[in-house]
């Protein structure tokens, strides 16, 4: 008896629907925005100050003709200066960029560690530069401090940013997830994921301590307070390179952060951010293989 072929019939695709929830409240959106006010600010007039001796060592001294990195003015065949960026023994041509820049009102090339429009004030100014600099760094360290008391109250810090042991587990996926530009719907698109957690995790414990104890030790007053620092890292010029260095892991971070915002959709991720609104899809209910999926709040 001949058997009767049993129809293949096609999957059922997936259905979403879009749901508006609460991501961020209030005083998370208002310490993040003055956290980038901040480092926009440190930033430039970091640099401003970087300028007026572009090179870093390591130890306690400086030791002019052997520096880590440096930004300097070379003559060129031609007899004009051209910019140069050491690092190590290496030597890369940086003209217009590093070493000799343009100057943005007549396009004279000067001799200028970081160009003008990187550093605050834009002009040649170390005393504005460090008004700005410890104005903006005490701020910085005010409102990181008022994040990390509001992140242990909320709980933010051990319900949000902590790891789990499923996050360790997870961590190959979201590597891949990314590689992939596949974008988490229903209750994971409201959650950290394991790199954003090890991410933030990061600059908070790590690169803004270092921040803050390469910033004070580089002062001489406090020598009696931190000299067991300067002891452990090998000298003032040792800890202002770790501070230069921490500085371009913060811009680091800060460029991944965008680019990341970008990839998950910027007019969403701004949203979220500014009135703490963020849409999600979530699988419609009684759908193959879905559940209903309550409003959730991510502090």
């Amino acid at each position: 008896m001949a058997s009767i072929p049993v129809p293949v019939l096609p999957p059922v695709a997936q259905r979403f629907e879009w749901r508006t929830v609460l991501r961020h409240r209030a005083p998370l959106r208002a310490m993040h925005w003055i956290n980038l006010l901040c480092m926009l600010a440190l930033v430039g007039s970091g640099l401003q100050i970087f300028n007026a001796h572009p090179a870093l060592y390591w130890g306690a001294a400086s030791h002019f003709a052997d520096p880590l990195f440096a930004t300097e003015s070379v003559r060129g065949v031609d007899g004009k200066a051209r910019g140069s960026t050491r690092i190590g023994e290496a030597r890369f041509d940086t003209t217009g960029v590093l070493g000799v820049s343009a100057r943005s009102a007549d396009g004279r090339n000067v001799v200028r560690g970081f160009p003008e429009w990187a550093t605050i004030p834009g002009s040649r100014s170390l005393a504005l530069g460090r008004r700005w600099h410890f104005f903006f760094a005490w701020l910085w360290v005010i409102n990181g401090t008022c994040y990390l008391l509001w992140s242990l109250a909320s709980r933010h810090l051990s319900r949000d940013l902590a790891m789990q042991r499923r996050d360790w587990r997870q961590i190959a996926k979201s590597i891949d997830d990314h590689l992939r530009f596949r974008h988490p719907v229903g209750d994971d698109a409201t959650r950290y994921n394991p790199l954003q957690k090890l991410a933030y995790l990061g600059v908070v414990f790590v690169l803004a301590p270092l921040a803050v104890l390469t910033g004070l030790s580089m002062s001489p007053q406090l020598d009696s307070v931190l000299g067991w620092w300067l002891a452990l890292v090998g000298g003032r010029q040792s800890a202002r390179t770790i501070h230069f260095v921490v500085m371009a892991l913060f811009v680091l971070f800060t460029l991944v952060h965008v680019l990341m915002v970008v990839y998950a959709g910027p007019i969403n991720e701004l949203r979220s951010m500014i009135t703490g609104r963020f849409r999600v899809r979530y699988p419609v209910t009684g759908a193959p293989g879905t559940s209903a999926a309550p409003e959730k709040t991510h502090e």
